[in-house]
């Protein structure tokens, strides 16, 4: 999840899980992370001109009919990253863009068992990763918390495993989540790591109700105890729960273009963001993982305000969402939930 400031429109930027974006020595976009997949999978120098036609090879491989299709891809990409630098420079190129689109704060994931489990060091990833963090606020002006992962498709004993590795860590991580594969893997099954973790003073969020049944909301609310959900779009398929969702006021960081990308929803003009708004739940904006999904953080405020019909007002209540649903502290929510009142009395 990614806060930020309204500009023209109101922003607010995304989860960024560690989606590849450098190779090992060179700085690149996120966007161009795609064209180091195709020269992989072709077993080239990714540096080589290509003898067929990348921007179709990443037509195919962005293709996704579900979650798990997109995985597979992320799985392969990450191997692109091997160095304290590559994940530092990946950092950067996502917080230029993020502020290039207006966001002052960002609240991201990454998934440590990703690389651990490929012999990567716990320390390569999250050093490289805070280094990024630390610039992006010293030269952007962009602060950031950071969301350690763990992977549903893995059991509990290798999350508590993670929770273990991060130990050193532990005072400059914000909280822990649950993401990777959904269905088939729900909340109940990391009950005992996220009381661990919330005894560590970690907050707690999960992905539920992506593809996943309402019932994985409940599992993440009454079993994890989180303090946010995650997507939470199948939310809307049981009213009572819902109606918890509202009473309790709990944030939900919404992904509009990965849930068009994945299939959640087949046109964006059925997303149900603004049915959530209408129903008096603390909806956010956010970008999943922007470089697969064809939208960074202002793509996603345009794109679906023009699609369901956001108005202006229900653009700002979205962008102060972020904020008040953030984990930054109460003095720092009231100062950018203000500048967002000072900038809209003044547009």
């Amino acid at each position: 999840m990614d806060t930020s400031m309204i500009t023209s429109v109101s922003t607010t930027p995304t989860s960024t899980s560690s989606t590849p974006g450098t190779t090992a020595s060179n700085t690149i976009s996120q966007d161009s992370f795609l064209q180091l997949l195709v020269a992989q999978l072709k077993n080239q120098d990714p540096t080589s001109a290509s003898s067929q036609d990348p921007s179709q090879m990443i037509q195919q491989l962005t293709a996704f009919s579900n979650l798990q299709d997109f995985l597979d891809i992320y799985y392969q990409g990450a191997q692109v990253l091997q160095t304290e630098e590559d994940f530092k420079d990946l950092a950067m190129a996502y917080f230029r863009r993020l502020a290039a689109d207006g966001g002052v704060h960002a609240e991201m994931f990454f998934d440590p068992q990703t690389h651990t489990d490929r012999g990567l060091p716990f320390k390569v990833a999250i050093d490289g990763l805070l280094a990024g963090m630390e610039e992006a606020e010293r030269e952007l002006g962009v602060t950031s918390k950071l969301i350690l992962c763990y992977l549903r498709h893995l059991d509990e004993d290798a999350a508590f495993a993670t929770l273990k590795a991060a130990e050193p860590w532990l005072g400059r991580i914000a909280g822990v989540g649950l993401d990777s594969s959904e269905v088939g893997h729900p909340p109940s099954k990391f009950a005992k790591v996220f009381a661990a973790s919330r005894a560590a003073g970690l907050k707690l969020v999960a992905h539920a109700g992506e593809e996943g049944p309402p019932e994985y909301v409940w599992e993440a609310l009454d079993l994890l105890k989180v303090d946010r959900i995650d997507h939470g779009n199948r939310s809307l398929e049981d009213d009572r729960l819902t109606a918890r969702l509202v009473a309790e006021g709990m944030t939900l960081t919404v992904c509009p273009l990965s849930n068009l990308k994945l299939c959640v929803v087949d046109d964006l003009k059925a997303h149900p963001l603004k049915r959530m708004l209408d129903l008096g739940l603390k909806a956010t904006v956010n970008s999943d993982d922007p470089a697969y999904f064809g939208g960074y953080l202002l793509d996603n405020y345009l794109r679906t305000a023009e699609a369901v019909g956001l108005t202006r007002d229900e653009l700002v209540t979205l962008a102060k969402n972020s904020f008040s649903g953030s984990f930054l502290g109460d003095a720092d929510k009231a100062a950018r939930i203000a500048q967002i009142d000072a900038y809209v009395m003044a547009n």
